[in-house]
């Protein structure tokens, strides 16, 4: 099954070394939950946003203005959910 850890009668439990290690996370790191297929997920929230810098970044593709980044958003926002995010 893996790892696994018990809950304390007060909703608490220790997250186990080998899960803060992949995480990269530690004590007064804040992590976040997200419920995907049935499953809750673990999201560690230690990351600045400059953490991400160039991640995305790949030389041969075309630069994109603001607009159409998110006319794309947009899109997949209405794609996924059915509703637009149109702020006109």
């Amino acid at each position: 099954m893996g790892l696994e850890s018990k809950i304390t009668s007060k909703g608490q439990t220790t997250i186990p070394a080998e899960v803060r290690e992949f995480l990269k996370i530690g004590a007064g790191d804040r992590v976040g939950y997200q419920f995907v297929d049935g499953k809750v997920v673990l999201v560690p929230k230690n990351r600045s946003a400059l953490d991400f810098a160039g991640v995305l970044h790949q030389p041969t593709r075309a630069p994109v203005s603001i607009e159409t980044m998110n006319d794309a958003i947009n899109e997949g926002i209405s794609e996924r959910f059915g509703r637009s995010c149109d702020r006109d």
